[in-house]
């Protein structure tokens, strides 16, 4: 199984009190090294200009990559850019991008990429939500329209939804999105009723929700019809702020559910994608819960 992850992803400084910093990549990585060592790690490469123009305003693009000279600047009350944060973000999109040819091409057909700025929030002109660059989306693209894949699903666990994501692709139907979040949190999105051109599926968990319900909605209602699907390459925003120890959310999962839901996701890929699945990084703000979620979600991919 492979893993991509670069240098530069750490050196997006956030300031000292912002949920989104450093050390959450640095403990995941250690905890993957550790936990996880038969990884083939891969440093990721920059994406290029035209690979993020292709979900992302040129407008937008020159934006996020304007050198910084020094400090932090704000785009929004809690997304910031410093001196780090473009080749930060080229090289998370960029592991995305290296991850989709991997799978594609074989024989190794299971990718997880760690990489900060996570990226589901950020639409195609505005980077929003602690996300520069929309990496999933940027991959996503790149597939369909450099590998020709037909079928794309992006599943999102993440506990807030993937506005971002969404956006960019609700008249695709070459990409299909799933997502369960909770309900009432930020980007305040993601309804049952946001259907795009039928190829969105969101439910909305309540606060307090735990395993129980978690699994049952996506056993009853998301993955059978990602099974209809029949996606040739399975994406996964993998944000893991459910968990019962996350600050910034209030529902109750625990490792065990995400390693649940990942081996139910491999299933499908299995059967549709011959194995393909493109995991990237997106929240989770507790750190020791962050590195136990990582890792069980990717002892999942494993098999």
């Amino acid at each position: 199984m492979l893993a991509w992850t670069h240098p530069a992803c750490l050196a997006h400084d956030t300031g000292p009190d912002h949920p989104e910093q450093p050390a959450r990549l640095q403990v995941v990585i250690d905890a993957l090294q550790h936990h996880c060592p038969a990884l083939d790690w891969r440093e990721a490469p920059p994406a290029r200009r035209g690979d993020l123009c292709r979900v992302h305003t040129a407008e937008m693009v020159d934006q996020v990559l304007a050198p910084v000279t020094c400090g932090i600047q704000h785009i929004d009350a809690e997304t910031v850019i410093s001196p780090g944060s473009a080749r930060a973000a080229v090289h998370a999109a960029g592991a995305g991008l290296a991850a989709v040819d991997a799978v594609v091409a074989g024989p190794d057909r299971i990718a997880f990429c760690a990489v900060r700025p996570p990226g589901h929030h950020a639409t195609a002109d505005t980077a929003m939500g602690f996300c520069l660059v929309n990496n999933i989306a940027v991959a996503a693209a790149y597939a369909r329209d450099q590998h020709g894949i037909e079928r794309i699903a992006i599943v999102d666990f993440d506990v807030h939804h993937g506005n971002g994501t969404q956006a960019i692709f609700r008249e695709d139907p070459a990409v299909a999105y799933f997502s369960t979040h909770q309900s009432g949190l930020y980007p305040h999105t993601g309804h049952n009723r946001e259907r795009g051109v039928g190829n969105l599926h969101n439910v909305l968990l309540p606060p307090g929700s735990g395993g129980f319900r978690f699994r049952n909605t996506w056993a009853d209602q998301l993955l059978p019809m990602l099974d209809d699907f029949r996606p040739q390459l399975l994406m996964i925003s993998a944000g893991f702020d459910a968990h019962l120890s996350d600050p910034l959310a209030d529902l109750m999962l625990e490792a065990g559910d995400f390693a649940w839901l990942t081996s139910e996701l491999l299933a499908i890929a299995l059967r549709h994608g011959q194995g393909r699945v493109v995991s990237m990084l997106e929240g989770g703000y507790n750190l020791d819960a962050l590195a136990e979620c990582c890792v069980a979600h990717v002892k999942a991919l494993g098999g």
